[in-house]
C-alpha cells in the first residue's frame, strides 16, 4: 500500500526507507536506517525528481502511481546519477516509455553505463542557469559538480521557492513519520547523522560544496529538499551555516576530541589521564573514543566537528597501530584541516608511531601539530604525570 505525503500543494514525497541495511554504501553503518527521498510535481506536465534505491522498489512504485492517480508521467529531473538515486530510472522508463529526462551532459553518459534504454532520444539537456515550465511551476538549474558527483545540479523552483538540493543537506536515518525537520528535535536526533554523512560522504569536496553554497545564497529558499532525510521549511539558514562550516573546514565547537588505540590498556591510560587534566583547566565536553572499538565514520565526523584532536597511538610493526593507521589516512583523504592537534605514543621498543603519526598529519593543510609529543615507553610513569599535565595546558592555552 502506497505511503505518501504533501509537502505543499501539488508536491508530494514519493520515497521510502530502508531499515534494514547495515552499511549505506557497503561503507558507513546506518544504525538508524536510511531514506531515500524522491518528490512528483502534478502540474500541467508532471515531474519526477529523482528515483530511489532498488532496495525500496516497490514501495517507490506504488508512490508513484498514487500520487498521479493514472496520468502519465511526463518528466524525470534528474540531479544526481548515484545507484540510491537512479537504481528504478529504467523501470521508471519502462513504465511510461514516453518520458523525458531532464539532466545534463555530464549525467547523459552515467546513464549509458548503467543503463541501455537509449537516453539520448529522450533526454532535454539543460546547463547552468537553463529554465524549464511545467506549467505554473518555472524552474532554474545549478550545476553543481563534485557534491559530490560530477554530474551533480540542483532544481530551483522559482514559483513555490524550493531548492531540490540532490545530496547537498542530506543525512543518514529513516524517515520515522516526521517528514518535515520541524516536526522533530533536529539537533538532538538527527544533526550527528547530518554531520556523519556530510563528513564521510561530501567532506572531502568542501570547495565544491562552497560553490554551490554561493550560487544559492541569494535565492529565497522556503522548502529544502534533499535527496535523503527530513525536508527544511523552517530554519533553513541555521542548517545551511552548519554545511558552511562543515565544508570550510572549520571547527563547528571548541571541543576536544582524544581518539586512542590501545593494545593492552597502558596508551588509554595515557590518554584518560590526559581527559582528566583538560577536564581541571575548565574544558568541557571533552570527547573519547577506542579506535579499535568505534567506526571510522564517527570519528572523523567529530574531527569535522571539533577544533583540538588528540590522537594517541602504540606503535605496531614498527609503524602506528593499524586502525589509528586507518583513521589518520580516512582523515586525510577527506581533506580535514585546520585543526589543532596534540600526539601521544607508545612501545615497549622502537618507538615509532608519534614519527608515522606526524607524517600523515604534515600532509594535511593547516594542521598545528603541538611541539611536545608524549613518549611512553609500556606504562606512564610517575614524572610522566607533569608531561602530560603540560600537554594539556598547551591544549588549554589554544582555545583562546
Amino acid at each position: 500500500m502506497y505511503c505518501v505525503k504533501n509537502i505543499k500543494d501539488d508536491l508530494f514525497w514519493v520515497g521510502g526507507s530502508d531499515r534494514r541495511l547495515a552499511l549505506f554504501e557497503n561503507a558507513y553503518p546506518i544504525p538508524k536506517g536510511i531514506s531515500y527521498n524522491s518528490y512528483v510535481l502534478l502540474d500541467e506536465k508532471t515531474v519526477l525528481f529523482d528515483t530511489v534505491d532498488r532496495a525500496i522498489t516497490g514501495q517507490f512504485m506504488e508512490n508513484v502511481e498514487a500520487v498521479l492517480g493514472g496520468r502519465n508521467l511526463d518528466y524525470i529531473i534528474v540531479n544526481h546519477m548515484e545507484p540510491d538515486h537512479c537504481a528504478t530510472l529504467g523501470e521508471m522508463v519502462r513504465r511510461y516509455p514516453d518520458v523525458k529526462i531532464i539532466c545534463n551532459t555530464k549525467t547523459v553518459p552515467i546513464i549509458n553505463q548503467f543503463y541501455e534504454f537509449g537516453v539520448d532520444c529522450r533526454a532535454v539537456i539543460v546547463k547552468e542557469g537553463d529554465t524549464f515550465s511545467s506549467g505554473r511551476h518555472s524552474f532554474t538549474f545549478y550545476m553543481a559538480p563534485m557534491v559530490h558527483w560530477p554530474e551533480v545540479m540542483v532544481t530551483y523552483d522559482t514559483t513555490d521557492k524550493i531548492l531540490f538540493s540532490a545530496d547537498a543537506f542530506g543525512t543518514f536515518g529513516a524517515m520515522n513519520g516526521n517528514l518535515f525537520a520541524d516536526e522533530v528535535n533536529f539537533e538532538r536526533e538527527w544533526l550527528d547523522e547530518a554531520r556523519r554523512y556530510y563528513s564521510n560522504i561530501v567532506g572531502k569536496y568542501g570547495p565544491s560544496t562552497q560553490t554551490l553554497l554561493k550560487k544559492i545564497k541569494e535565492l529565497d529558499i522556503q522548502i529544502l529538499c534533499p535527496l535523503h532525510g527530513p525536508v527544511w521549511r523552517d530554519q533553513i539558514c541555521w542548517y545551511m551555516d552548519k554545511y558552511f562550516k562543515w565544508s570550510s573546514y572549520t571547527p563547528e565547537e571548541h571541543a576536544v576530541m582524544i581518539a586512542y588505540g590501545s593494545i593492552y590498556g597502558n596508551t588509554e591510560n595515557a590518554a584518560n589521564i590526559l581527559a582528566c587534566r583538560l577536564a581541571e583547566r575548565g574544558i568541557r565536553n571533552i570527547v573519547m573514543y577506542d579506535v579499535s572499538s568505534t567506526h571510522p565514520s564517527v570519528i572523523l565526523s567529530e574531527a569535522f566537528r571539533c577544533s583540538h584532536l588528540v590522537f594517541a597511538s602504540a606503535t605496531y610493526n614498527g609503524g602506528i597501530f593499524s586502525s589509528m593507521e586507518h583513521l589518520l589516512l580516512d582523515m586525510k583523504a577527506h581533506n580535514v584541516q585546520n585543526r589543532t592537534v596534540a600526539l601521544m605514543e607508545n612501545g615497549s621498543w622502537g618507538v615509532m608511531a608519534g614519527k608515522k603519526m606526524t607524517e600523515i598529519l604534515s600532509e594535511m593543510k593547516n594542521m598545528t601539530i603541538l611541539d611536545q609529543t608524549i613518549t611512553i615507553k609500556s606504562s606512564v610513569k610517575e614524572d610522566q604525570l607533569a608531561e602530560i599535565a603540560a600537554m594539556a595546558n598547551a591544549i588549554a592555552d589554544t582555545f583562546n
